[in-house]
């Protein structure tokens, strides 16, 4: 496949992404946004490591193409505490004042 699919599918997802966190106000779905952000970005990322790879091979240089792929699963360590770190705030938000609206948050703050 050739790599403008990989940067169509990429931008895509990161514009619904971006426009998930800017117009919704439910915790949960900014969050799920925020990863799906980031997944984009992985895509891309494994996408140009690969092209990478196939364009070394031809002209038989060394190849770094796991240094991408090691960045990644590195983003998604991250990711994952991410989530786990925001679960647990929007628990205890959802605990405390019974709503997961973010809105609501702005209004505690006077």
């Amino acid at each position: 496949m050739d790599i403008q699919v990989y940067i169509a599918l990429s931008l895509t997802l990161f514009t619904i992404g971006i426009v998930g966190v800017l117009v919704r106000r439910n915790a949960i779905i900014i969050f799920m946004c925020v990863e799906l952000m980031l997944n984009a970005v992985n895509l891309l990322l494994v996408a140009f490591s690969k092209m990478h790879a196939a364009s070394s091979a031809v002209k038989a240089l060394p190849t770094y193409a796991s240094d991408a792929q090691i960045f990644v699963f590195f983003i998604m360590v991250v990711a994952a505490a991410e989530v786990s770190v925001g679960l647990a705030i929007i628990v205890m938000m959802y605990r405390n004042i019974h709503s997961v609206d973010v809105n609501f948050l702005n209004r505690l703050k006077n």
